[in-house]
């Protein structure tokens, strides 16, 4: 009757480390808003949307099911775009180190994938 094909889809190393990374951003930037803006309004209003607004951003134009489909200049873009605010968020909650660890990690990662999704 109905056959299942099975697709098998590799997933690297970095795929991980870019996951774990987008993670890491994405609640960086909720950290980021609750801590830095007085609490209760200003506070859980930033620390609720500035996260979903880059998950919004990431999920329309970066995930692997994006609404719409860029370049890989565009799509390098919104990697500096959301990894840079969260390196900048880490920065400003007076831990550089953390901030310049992400941005280090996050580059070698993003050129490693970069330079795979180029071939």
């Amino acid at each position: 009757m109905g056959q299942v094909t099975e697709t098998s889809t590799k997933t690297s190393p970095n795929d991980i480390v870019r996951f774990l990374l987008e993670l890491f951003a994405f609640i960086s930037l909720g950290i980021w808003g609750f801590a830095t803006w007085p609490l209760p309004w200003p506070g859980v209003l930033v620390g609720i949307l500035t996260p979903a607004f880059a998950v919004l951003v990431w999920a329309l134009f970066r995930s692997p099911k994006a609404v719409f489909r860029l370049d890989p200049f565009g799509k390098a873009v919104i990697e500096i775009c959301v990894f840079g605010s969260a390196a900048l968020a880490w920065w400003d909650l007076g831990l550089p180190l953390v901030g310049v660890v992400f941005a280090l990690v996050a580059t070698v990662s993003g050129v490693i994938s970069g330079r795979a999704e180029l071939r």
